[in-house]
């Protein structure tokens, strides 16, 4: 987590490059490797992958309903839970890349345009 505030345009930039840095770490390797965690305890490429999808499903969702509606009602749920309601573990690595790479230009689409007001929460 960032230690400071990032601006609207940070996170854009950070939501678009994130997607080409993991193609770009991952190109050339076997289906092994991106399944293999680098040392104890880490997560492997697919596992990686797989949390972003989640956290990119949850999250994404959530700011979805928060411009769709005037007072959303947001339920909590953890990307590690939901995790396990997928089979995004199990998925084949490209496949995974390409789905999270739609996901992320369909949330991008949505945010991006957003003037600098609809990303301030209104009082309560």
């Amino acid at each position: 987590m960032p230690s400071k505030s990032l601006t609207i345009e940070e996170l854009l930039t950070l939501l678009t490059e994130t997607l080409a840095r993991l193609a770009e770490l991952t190109t050339g390797l076997a289906p092994g490797q991106l399944r293999r965690a680098p040392q104890k305890e880490a997560w492997s490429a697919n596992e990686v992958l797989a949390h972003l999808r989640a956290c990119a499903d949850v999250w994404g969702g959530c700011m979805l309903a928060i411009l769709a509606e005037e007072r959303p009602t947001i339920r909590a749920v953890n990307p590690r839970s939901w995790i396990e309601k997928t089979d995004y573990l199990e998925l084949e690595f490209k496949g995974s890349l390409r789905a999270f790479a739609t996901q992320s230009a369909d949330l991008l689409a949505v945010l991006g345009p957003l003037p600098p007001q609809d990303w301030v929460a209104p009082p309560p």
